[in-house]
């Protein structure tokens, strides 16, 4: 016969073992599914970083191309020259997504290219400020502006260049 201090004790005993199988199990679902996150991005690393840069590439080409068709639109004095201001905008986006896909390894391999590359955008964007800056001196907006494109236009496959570059030299997208 069980009294009631053995099956209080029983009672206490399965509680704490419960307890304890409880915790345990949660502690080991918590590891899997923080492995299984750990995993499941991992390999995934490569392929997002090749998308990165292919985005990169392709944003360089549409800013060309609206540099190459802005005159279209109006040109400076028009819709033409937001276009190209915002193609450029959308690209300056784009590497930085590009930049946010990189390994800490990569980022400190590649620091001083990675510096170039902005510095490389910061003038880029300086063609704006001087296309402004000609036509408050007196110039046309038509002509100011058809230099400032064919000067993006070059400078950005220069910038293209390099990046490519960049990407091979730090093995962007590489296992």
């Amino acid at each position: 016969m069980v009294t009631g201090n053995h099956s209080g004790g029983r009672r206490r005993a399965w509680s704490s073992r419960a307890a304890r199988v409880k915790l345990v199990l949660a502690a080991a679902l918590a590891g899997t599914a923080t492995l299984g996150v750990l995993s499941a991005r991992q390999p995934n690393i490569p392929m997002s970083q090749q998308n990165a840069q292919l985005n990169v590439q392709s944003q360089v080409s549409w800013f060309q191309n609206s540099t190459r068709t802005a005159s279209n639109y109006g040109g400076g004095g028009g819709d033409g020259y937001g276009l190209v201001f915002q193609q450029f905008q959308t690209l300056q986006g784009t590497y930085n997504a590009f930049k946010a896909s990189l390994s800490p390894q990569q980022i400190a391999a590649g620091a001083n290219e990675l510096a170039e590359l902005d510095a490389g955008l910061g003038i880029l964007s300086e063609a704006f400020g001087n296309f402004q800056q000609e036509v408050a001196e007196g110039q046309s907006s038509t002509s100011a502006f058809n230099e400032m494109c064919q000067v993006l236009y070059q400078a950005s496959g220069v910038w293209l260049q390099e990046f490519n570059s960049v990407c091979s030299r730090l093995r962007v997208g590489w296992q």
